[in-house]
């Protein structure tokens, strides 16, 4: 079923940043759009993962229009990792049941783990203050896993290995080449080169998406 937004706008204030947007995604493609700092990218992320509310228009993920139930289809990377300050594991699973089975798989899709094995609490290592306590690499691995384990059909990516370095870059993009695979990928950022072998590209801009 893939995404669908119809007509949707989002304005903080007086200031428009999307304006009667409208894009589908089939099911199973990878799309990129592209645009300047502050031109909305992310805005419509956070409306496709039911953070945002659209103001107008129909946002639609998987059949679903309830933010609810939209939340429950999609996982997202952003650049900047959002942990909480528990363990690994915990910002993994957030709090909810899941099998050690599982876990594993995510940390191993993710290359977390020979990682953990080197960590003398594996694990139940304390990720610390916003992940104060490890690498934007490690961080970055760690909310791919927790993307993973969520099992959703949908993956949207915000700029997602923009803030590393090119060696901690190689293995974020291995993890997320895992995380996407068989996937709907919706992936905003600056560079025309994260979004190769992409199936259809746009540019967004003044509030419009226009063919890229």
């Amino acid at each position: 079923m893939g995404i669908r937004m119809d007509q949707v706008s989002f304005a903080y204030g007086e200031h428009m940043v999307l304006d009667h947007i409208s894009l589908t995604v089939k099911s199973g493609d990878r799309i990129g759009i592209i645009g300047t700092s502050g031109c909305g990218k992310s805005t419509m992320l956070k409306l496709l993962s039911g953070l945002y509310a659209s103001q107008s228009g129909r946002v639609e993920v998987e059949g679903e229009t309830e933010i609810t139930k939209i939340r429950q289809k999609v996982a997202m990377v952003m650049q900047n990792a959002m942990l909480l300050p528990v363990s690994i594991k915990e910002n993994i699973t957030c709090g909810h049941p899941m099998k050690e089975d599982c876990i594993q798989e995510a940390m191993e899709a993710a290359k977390l783990t020979e990682w953990i094995a080197t960590l003398p609490d594996g694990m139940d290592t304390l990720v610390g203050e916003r992940g104060n306590m490890i690498s934007g690499g490690q961080a970055q691995r760690i909310a791919i896993a927790r993307a993973i384990a969520k099992h959703a059909s949908v993956v949207l990516l915000d700029e997602a290995t923009s803030a590393l370095d090119a060696t901690t870059s190689e293995a974020v993009h291995m993890a997320i080449k895992n995380l996407t695979k068989g996937k709907t990928v919706l992936c905003v950022t600056h560079h025309m080169d994260n979004l190769i072998n992409y199936d259809h590209i746009y540019r967004l801009e003044g509030g419009h998406l226009f063919d890229s």
